[in-house]
């Protein structure tokens, strides 16, 4: 019998980020005993690394902004294979949760009068990111952790999930482990909430921390629940590139929004040269303009640097495949050159990108008031995740709810930055407000003893292998090795075959991975058990990746270059057979309502 601790809630959230801080907050302001799980220590989600700001039509520094737009934007960004519905319910509820934010203690950067202060942002139409300098999501953090521990909410730090808990087709808990001494525990709940962020560490270069190995996923289809969208991952174009202990760390984009331009070696600024139809009557085509628009002019276009992610990251792949990088392997980023524009420039910068100076100070000795940065496409966001209900962001398994980058539906085949942040303030409440709604009206329901006990002997497999079992830091090695190669930025349809061949290979090793120790302080058990994960959720990839058969958003396929119409309007979800595996099947895009249809083409 597995030795274990026992908690009973009534609504449990799995990860401590910004969607699940604001699941939890909602959920126990509706009565609920709410239990928080934390892979890692509070404070260390990867939100804080969200850092140019949050996307939220407040019309502050240009009132011609309002949901309309955010919505049009948003479905434009996504090249209309959103969930609509959660589109429209993100662009209008936005700027109250920022509001929210800062009466609960958020310290935004100010307008002149007062105001929050708002920042332009790629595929955003109008200066729209509220920010607190290029650390935002930090704020985000440090305000919803100082508002949810006044709130009678139990944390369970350094404790990662091994599965979900079912009562037939119900979600009724989860069954943990303490990271600290090994330990295993059962929470029985009414509701769950997954909230665990991204996949980053299925791919060698990544901005994303090592907590983020596809747990939310992967936990919510072993359950039976639908995944959609898992084709559409995001490399963001600008992370750091050099030294090689820092590659991947996110740049943020807020560089670019403040003057930062991109050049490549022979110091050309090469966004110039590949602006797509669809947005040239609202890109700059000279310096002159792009640099006013910068600076809050509203007459002026955008500089091409401040395109969709998608397309400034494939621009610097084709730099440096072309022979014109930096001696490193990427371009170079250079908000440097603004001191011919800014008579006090060095602080300027200094003033608003304070974290970005110091990262690069410190990590690369590189000052960006005075030389440029080197920089490359980094994995950055998953905009595939559990599909939900948009008004309540409940899976298809009763009781199983999910939000931020676990859930998918708002961001379709590409996310705008800034979006990430009201993302998890919007759809955190809804999930926790419909959790505790859940958990009120339902009772507890009961725990399948046998699928514990099979949880935990499976978990402790590796132990029994011993040392001489296969090594847990290797495979998962591999796989980042396989993932950026074959199924990253540029794809093509041999390499994902040949990408799926290796993954059901590294399947087979991670049967076989063992470990020696005990079960205290033990990351080599950890990894182990993260790969059940990351191979789930690199399958559903490479899947969904093959079987759209056109480039869209952040989808960019070599072989299928060009947009199809047969694919405009069809989603892709990947559930689970039979007999476990993963199936892909197509889901037509529900049609948008004619009232939206209007605001679209009036924003075109």
């Amino acid at each position: 019998m597995a030795d274990y601790q026992k908690f009973e809630f009534d609504v449990l959230v799995v990860g401590a980020g910004g969607a699940g801080l604001r699941a939890a907050i909602e959920a126990s302001a509706a009565g609920a005993k709410v239990g928080v799980i934390s892979k890692s220590l509070l404070g260390k989600a990867h939100t804080v690394m969200a850092e140019g700001g949050m996307a939220a039509a407040m019309g502050n520094v240009d009132d011609r902004d309002n949901w309309r737009v955010h919505f049009a934007d948003t479905m434009r960004g996504g090249q209309y294979l959103n969930n609509w519905r959660m589109a429209e319910l993100h662009a209008q509820e936005a700027p109250a949760r920022v509001r929210e934010l800062e009466a609960w203690g958020a310290m935004f950067d100010r307008t002149k009068d007062g105001r929050i202060l708002q920042r332009n942002f790629g595929g955003h139409r109008y200066p729209r990111l509220a920010h607190v300098g290029d650390r935002t999501g930090l704020e985000m953090i440090r305000t919803l952790q100082d508002h949810g521990v006044h709130q009678g909410i139990d944390f369970h730090m350094e404790t990662t999930v091994v599965t979900l808990l079912q009562d037939g087709d119900r979600c009724v808990g989860a069954f943990a482990y303490d990271r600290e001494r090994g330990r295993f525990k059962l929470f029985h709940s009414k509701a769950v909430v997954l909230a665990t962020g991204g996949v980053g560490r299925a791919f060698q270069i990544t901005s994303n921390s090592w907590e983020y190995t596809g747990d939310g996923h992967s936990l919510a289809f072993h359950a039976g629940a639908d995944l959609l969208d898992m084709e559409f991952v995001q490399f963001h174009p600008t992370g750091m590139v050099w030294p090689p202990s820092v590659r991947g760390i996110l740049v943020t984009e807020g560089v670019r929004g403040e003057g930062g331009v991109l050049r490549n070696k022979e110091g050309k600024r090469f966004m110039f040269d590949d602006i797509p139809a669809n947005y040239k009557s609202q890109t700059a085509d000279n310096e002159e303009e792009g640099w006013r628009y910068t600076q809050g002019d509203k007459n002026s276009r955008r500089p091409p640097e401040l395109l969709t992610r998608d397309h400034v990251a494939r621009c610097i792949r084709r730099e440096v495949k072309e022979g014109r990088g930096s001696p490193h392997g990427g371009v170079f980023l250079d908000i440097a050159w603004i001191k011919a524009r800014l008579p006090n420039s060095e602080e300027h910068i200094k003033k608003k990108l304070p974290s970005m100076y110091h990262q690069f100070k410190q990590l690369a000795d590189v000052d960006i008031t005075k030389e440029a940065m080197e920089i490359g496409p980094t994995m950055h966001y998953m905009m595939g995740g559990v599909a939900v209900d948009a008004e309540s962001q409940m899976s298809t398994v009763a009781g199983l709810f999910a939000a931020g980058e676990s859930g998918a539906g708002l961001h379709g085949a590409n996310r705008l930055g800034g979006n990430s942040l009201s993302d998890l303030l919007v759809f955190g409440k809804r999930a926790g407000e419909f959790a505790a709604k859940f958990a009120k009206e339902h009772g507890a329901g009961q725990v399948n003893h046998d699928q514990v006990e099979e949880a935990a002997r499976r978990a402790l497999e590796p132990f029994e292998r011993g040392p001489s079992g296969e090594n847990p830091y290797a495979i998962q090695h591999d796989l980042q090795t396989l993932m950026q190669d074959l199924v990253g930025i540029v794809r093509r349809e041999e390499e994902m075959e040949r990408a799926l061949e290796g993954i059901a290979a590294l399947k087979a090793r991670a049967a076989r991975a063992g470990i020696g120790g005990n079960r205290e302080y033990n990351n080599g058990w950890h990894t182990a058990l993260d790969l059940r994960n990351l191979l789930t959720v690199s399958e559903a990839i490479a899947k969904a990746a093959i079987t759209r058969k056109e480039s869209r958003g952040a989808h960019f396929r070599d072989d299928y270059p060009e947009k199809s119409e047969k694919w405009a309007s069809v989603n892709l979800r990947v559930v689970k057979s039979a007999d476990g595996s993963a199936m892909v099947k197509e889901a037509p895009v529900k049609p948008l309502p004619v009232e939206l249809e209007q605001v679209i083409e009036e924003n075109k």
